[in-house]
């Protein structure tokens, strides 16, 4: 009798294991998967959207697009072709928020140097000022990796048609001043399609991990 209970106490168990098993299958195959929402014009601040698009719900991209970098090659859409990417708007003189930036934007080229997907973007807003040799120096200073992370400079007009039509990033369209141009602590998160799928706070760390967590789940999508 009592080899009877043993043996019933023993399928008992692992009956019990085998149903938290298939229980929690069961729960990972119905749970909603994780995505991000795809922003259009529409759902960001007017402020820093070009009046043109401010209305426009679909189809939102970024614009194709050729610019410097800090070694004096020409970047475009090529560069970052089948690439999700992070980028930002910055100036090398910038004393108040772009040090911080880049150095979270530093942060986050360590935490993706192995992963061959992702690339950084930053470009300033200041091209008049940021050379091709002021963007190398200051690259060399902020220990940016030219393989991960591209500072571009070029024609100026572009570069604001870039950050007020493509990326949603800049609260003026500027007077034609050096220093015109209202730009935000926003990074933006790209996917493979030039789609914006995040804007996060570049000066704040917890959301510097959040962007990171997002890009998990936009990596994701790209594994199923």
């Amino acid at each position: 009798m009592r080899r009877f209970f043993a043996k019933f106490k023993f399928f008992g168990i692992v009956f019990f294991f085998l149903s938290v098993i298939i229980l929690y299958l069961f729960y990972q195959a119905l749970k909603p998967k994780e995505t991000l929402p795809i922003y259009q014009p529409s759902m960001v601040n007017p402020e820093l959207v070009d009046s043109t698009l401010q209305y426009k719900r679909k189809y939102h991209a970024i614009a194709d697009f050729s610019l410097i970098n800090q070694n004096g090659k020409t970047i475009t859409q090529k560069d970052y072709e089948d690439k999700i990417y992070i980028a930002d708007f910055f100036f090398t003189t910038c004393p108040t928020i772009c040090p911080i930036m880049t150095k979270n934007m530093a942060d986050i080229q360590n935490r993706i140097h192995n992963d061959t997907l992702v690339k950084l973007l930053s470009h300033t807003v200041t091209p008049e000022i940021d050379s091709v040799a002021r963007l190398k120096k200051y690259a060399i200073e902020k220990g940016v990796d030219d393989n991960k992370w591209n500072l571009v400079t070029g024609d100026k007009k572009q570069i604001y048609e870039l950050a007020r039509k493509s990326y949603l990033a800049v609260q003026s369209d500027g007077d034609g001043g050096p220093y015109d141009m209202i730009h935000t602590e926003n990074f933006i998160l790209v996917d493979k399609e030039k789609r914006i799928r995040g804007f996060y706070d570049g000066t704040n760390a917890e959301e510097v991990d959040r962007l990171m967590a997002d890009l998990q789940i936009l990596r994701a999508t790209y594994q199923e």
